[in-house]
């Protein structure tokens, strides 16, 4: 595992402490958990792009969200792990394809909530790849939105403002 420095360390906290608040606060609204979704804070997940050690903030946050999540140990093993691995991802993506950067996360909560999802509502049975292809579509809309929508207008901003103009590696400005 690579040696982080503080900054880097107290960015992937702030990071995470943000994902948790975002869906923390989003789920009085009833669209964090559920087969219609659209967690706000999955626009972060395009953070790794430029700043590759806040997919440990992201992960560790998806955690603390997912601890009130109403699908139990499942959703708090495999979520995080979906969040951890389109992080892990995002932060691979090439500098001239940063239009991709949303995508990771988009796929890997497609089909992993979605199957979780499926798996919840009816078991490994006959009707799973229909559950599946419902909650697959809904989930990945509101992913979409969340990532390619907030988190396009991350990847657009973020190298526009001041402060992280200085810190963003240079190939990704």
């Amino acid at each position: 595992m690579k040696n982080y420095s503080v900054r880097q360390l107290t960015l992937a906290a702030v990071v995470g402490a943000l994902y948790a608040v975002l869906t923390l606060t989003a789920s009085v609204f009833g669209i964090t958990y559920g087969p219609v979704q659209c967690r706000v804070s999955e626009a972060l997940c395009v953070l790794p792009f430029f700043f590759p050690e806040t997919k440990w903030g992201l992960f560790t946050g998806c955690i603390v969200a997912n601890l009130i999540s109403p699908y139990g140990l499942p959703d708090l093993i495999l979520g995080s792990l979906a969040t951890l691995l389109a992080a892990a991802v995002t932060a691979k993506v090439p500098p001239r394809l940063k239009w991709l950067a949303p995508l990771p996360p988009v796929i890997a909560n497609t089909v992993i909530i979605g199957a979780l999802l499926g798996w919840y509502g009816a078991g490994f049975g006959p009707a799973f790849p229909a559950t599946f292809a419902f909650n697959a579509a809904t989930v990945g809309f509101g992913e979409l939105i969340a990532c390619y929508v907030f988190g396009g207008i991350l990847l657009i901003a973020l190298p526009k403002i001041g402060f992280f103009r200085g810190r963003l590696p240079a190939d990704k400005q």
